[in-house]
């Protein structure tokens, strides 16, 4: 199969359109929250959509432009995690891994890129504590602002991987003690 670069593969035209809205979208979130994100790692970046048929085509796009490094049944349905050879850049952050959820029980109102998923090494026991220290109270306290916490476990996962999510409905940072790749890693016997 050619090497093609996610920017250019016709399955992904709609997301190489999105990336601007999303990268708006979540600058505005971290200013209102008063998160400096320039000292934090993030991961990995994710996806939404609520049609089985994008979830496919975008599927066939990152098949082309980079390689499957994970699929897992999480709450039902599968994630697939791939490794792009070009990077989806978004602010200073070099995106590799792309995570595409299947549709679920949710709708979400747009489809395209939905979060992104920041590193924080540590206990995973005071994982909430440790992100909301750096989110403003003001900013945790604005309207329109949620905070989730769950523990998303895929079948093999070893690791504890508690979230904390933190959106305003249009876009959704995400934190957690361990890199998605230490997570796979977790799932090897």
């Amino acid at each position: 199969m050619a090497r093609v670069n996610w920017q250019t593969c016709d399955q992904l035209a709609d997301l190489v359109a999105d990336l601007g809205r999303f990268s708006a979208d979540l600058s505005a979130l971290a200013e209102r929250l008063g998160l400096n994100i320039a000292p934090l790692s993030a991961d990995h970046i994710s996806l939404r959509c609520h049609q089985n048929a994008t979830a496919q085509r975008w599927r066939r796009g990152l098949e082309q432009c980079g390689s499957l490094l994970s699929e897992t049944m999480i709450n039902g349905r599968p994630i697939c995690l791939f490794r792009l050879r070009e990077p989806v850049i978004v602010g200073h952050w070099r995106f590799l891994v792309v995570e595409l959820p299947w549709p679920g029980e949710k709708r979400y109102p747009h489809e395209g890129w939905e979060h992104i998923e920041i590193v924080l090494p540590g206990d995973p026991q005071t994982l909430s504590a440790r992100a909301l220290a750096l989110l403003s109270d003001d900013g945790l306290a604005q309207p329109g602002i949620f905070v989730k916490t769950s523990a998303p476990k895929g079948e093999a996962e070893r690791l504890p991987n508690p979230t904390l999510a933190v959106t305003d409905g249009k876009v959704t940072i995400k934190f957690h003690p361990y890199s998605i790749e230490e997570i796979v890693a977790s799932e090897q016997p």
